[in-house]
Order: C-alpha cells, then structure tokens, then sequence
C-alpha cells in the first residue's frame, strides 16, 4: 500500500520534508520500532479518542501509554478509546490499526504529548502496517503547530 491520499496531500500542502521507510509487516508500533531499530521514544503513535466535543487523536511515544485521566485534566474534556469502528470509519483509506497521528488531515483534533517534542527525529505509522514516515523532531513540531500539548502518557 502507498501513502494513503489523504495524508499525502495534507503533508504536501504543509510543506513537510519526510521520508518512507519500509520495514518488515507489524501490527504494533512498539514492535515497528524494535525491529527496525529505531528508539521507541522517537516512534508517534496514534489513539483515536471520543470526546464532548467529539472525535480526536493523542499522539504519544510507542513505549508509552494514554492517561485518559491526565487527557481530562489537562484540556477540561472527558475522553474515553474509541471503538474499533470508528476508527476504522475515520481513517477508511488505512489499514485497520494503521492510523497516522496526523488527525488534521483527517479533520480530528489532535493532542501531542510532551514526550514527542524536541525529538531530533520522528517516525510515524503511514496508514499500512509496512511503512514508516520519518522526518525530523522540527518538522514534526511544525506539523503539529496550534495543537494542544501537554504530558499525558506513562511509561508501560
């Protein structure tokens, strides 16, 4: 599978300097990192979240997991995992599990968890389960310029 349109145009129309890098198929993105030796912390992965105000993504390391607790707190809105179906629904041009952090281009709000900022390098699921994007932690900053941040992932 290629870059799915969606994202491809969205990245374009940013402006934003990225490369493919194929790795071997995993479903994970704690597993993507290890076997393709890159520094899970470097790895965003995306969780698609259902909020009052509707549909967004948090964007975390793939060795982390989501506080849904600390999500609350942090941007005053109560937020529970989506269902496999909507997430589906809303990224229908990805594989299923596939789905890039990049909610903008998918018309989702999006929070970034402090634990990707200021990264030298950022790698990212590109809508398969056999490509990566990699640019560098600059780029990724300007990608998710105006979205809310704060630290609302744990270790697991």
């Amino acid at each position: 599978m290629t870059i799915p349109m969606t994202l491809r145009e969205y990245l374009r129309a940013c402006d934003i300097d990225y490369e493919e890098v194929s790795h071997p198929r995993e479903v994970t993105t704690s597993r993507i990192a290890q076997r393709s030796h890159i520094p899970g912390d470097q790895v965003a992965k995306a969780v698609m979240l259902h909020g009052e105000s509707g549909y967004g993504l948090a964007v975390v390391p793939s060795t982390h997991d989501t506080d849904l607790d600390s999500l609350t707190a942090l941007f005053k809105e109560r937020f529970e995992l989506a269902s496999e179906e909507e997430i589906v629904r809303s990224f229908d041009d990805c594989d299923p599990g596939a789905a890039p952090p990049v909610g903008q281009a998918y018309g989702l709000k999006v929070y970034v968890d402090d634990m990707l900022r200021h990264q030298p390098d950022i790698y990212f699921e590109a809508g398969d389960h056999e490509t990566l994007l990699h640019m560098s932690g600059r780029e990724f900053e300007r990608l998710m310029d105006g979205a809310p941040h704060g630290r609302f992932s744990h270790h697991r």
